[in-house]
């Protein structure tokens, strides 16, 4: 299908519509050992030969940690109003739990203030895949007593910032930090197999409940949400049996997750997957603590999955077609490029009925960025932004309650086990001198945005 000109603006979504960017702490930050700061899981993690593309390592990533106010500037000069980030529970809490580092709260507390000043609306993600590795030594998100430990830290956060910061995301993409980092060994802390995953998915869903209910009682007027990785799920043919390998996946990639927040435990209807799973144990039945009234449903996409049986794969008999099989549009990071896709995700979420609100949390796309003469001309980024907000305009016209937009991500950053060869950012950076550069897209996003008032 051919894509319309186009023709909009961001007040063509209401002057009410938050449009922002998104960054992490351990991404962005660096200063991984400094002013009492405890390392994290990625900071052990990336130290290990072959995780993580070229060796590279998180320990100064894009400075952040002293060039935040030189960085909030460029979101200022780039219009956007929101400006999401989130806490590195090492650098407040370096154990994990226990004493409090008041240097790594302080920093916050700055970030917040040089936000607030700049008139741009602080987000805060409670948790961004970078626990403590003093508490991964005692188990991580397997232990039993890993809820303890994050609502100690919930705790913290909410009290210490809850007076100004009002926007609370509980837990960034729980599906892809058990899978990748529990199950598949892929990311942080590099642990695989069920017997890690299943606990991991158990407690990350009683945490974004629990931080939910923290944040509910200690902040004034919060508004609360967690956020959820999102692809639409597609069968490669009509077989049956590439339909019903479809299924298995949608229920891992989009539903395990979201389901018990909204009071439906974990999803089994039709399928023995999650009986296999042993969801249905009786260390598994907590579905009115997994519940949780969130505000909004931080809905993160980047791309489609087109799905075909496979019987050699355990349990889940089911494997991908890649982008580059089927000959589709691609990234860099050979993610498929299908605004559809996106439109079609708005709606599935959306006809949960429970989902009060929803907002794009993150998308965007990595691509090949060449630096020339001090200019980065990244049109296919341009295109795929279009594209992407032309489908969310669509779905909001056909009644999907969108009510925000923050594009990933503010700069290029450490893309986990991809390294700094990923560049999502709307501003280049170069990582040997930190000489910071926007990019066309970030030029493109200040035009698009100038008409909006909010």
């Amino acid at each position: 299908m051919d894509t319309p000109p186009f023709t909009l603006k961001a007040r063509d979504f209401g002057p009410d519509f938050k449009w922002g960017v998104a960054v992490a702490a351990a991404q962005n930050e660096g200063a991984w050992n400094q002013d009492g700061r405890g390392p994290s899981i990625w900071d052990v993690f990336s130290r290990r030969q072959g995780k993580v593309k070229n060796g590279h390592r998180p320990t100064i990533a894009c400075d952040f940690y002293h060039r935040y106010k030189d960085d909030l500037m460029l979101v200022k000069a780039l219009g956007f109003k929101v400006f999401r980030f989130s806490i590195s529970w090492s650098r407040v809490l370096p154990e994990g739990t226990g004493k409090v580092n008041k240097e790594g709260l302080q920093f916050y507390h700055n970030l917040i203030d040089e936000c607030l000043a700049l008139g741009i609306e602080p987000w805060i993600t409670l948790y961004h895949w970078d626990l403590p590795q003093a508490l991964e030594k005692q188990g991580g998100w397997t232990s039993h007593l890993i809820n303890r430990w994050f609502n100690r830290f919930a705790t913290l956060c909410a009290e210490e910032f809850g007076d100004r910061v009002k926007h609370w995301i509980v837990l960034n993409e729980p599906m892809g930090f058990t899978s990748l980092g529990y199950m598949l060994g892929k990311h942080a802390p590099g642990r695989t197999g069920l017997s890690n995953f299943l606990p991991a998915v158990h407690h990350a869903a009683l945490a974004q409940a629990d931080g939910g209910r923290i944040l509910r009682d200690s902040v004034k007027k919060a508004h609360i949400g967690t956020s959820f990785s999102c692809s639409e799920v597609l069968p490669y043919t009509d077989s049956t049996l590439d339909i019903q390998a479809a299924n298995r996946m949608d229920i891992l990639l989009n539903r395990l997750f979201i389901e018990p927040a909204l009071g439906k435990g974990f999803p089994d209807e039709g399928m023995q997957l999650l009986e296999k799973l042993r969801l249905h144990n009786t260390t598994w039945k907590y579905t009115n603590r997994y519940a949780f009234d969130f505000d909004f449903i931080g809905l993160q996409h980047y791309f489609p999955v087109v799905i075909r049986h496979n019987s050699f794969i355990p349990i889940i008999q089911a494997s991908e077609v890649k982008p580059v099989t089927r000959k589709v549009p691609h990234t860099a990071m050979k993610w498929e490029v299908n605004p559809n896709a996106f439109y079609h995700i708005l709606k599935k979420f959306w006809k949960y009925g429970a989902v009060k609100e929803i907002i794009v949390t993150e998308n965007g796309a990595a691509y090949h960025d060449q630096l020339k003469d001090g200019v980065v001309n990244d049109v296919e980024r341009i295109s795929y932004f279009q594209q992407y907000i032309q489908a969310m305009m669509r779905a909001k016209k056909e009644g999907v309650n969108v009510k925000g937009y923050l594009a990933w991500s503010l700069m290029d950053n450490f893309e986990w086990a991809e390294g700094y060869q990923a560049r999502f950012g709307l501003v280049h950076v170069d990582f040997k001198t930190q000489l910071r550069t926007i990019k066309n897209s970030g030029y493109w996003f200040r035009s698009f945005l100038g008409g909006h008032s909010g």
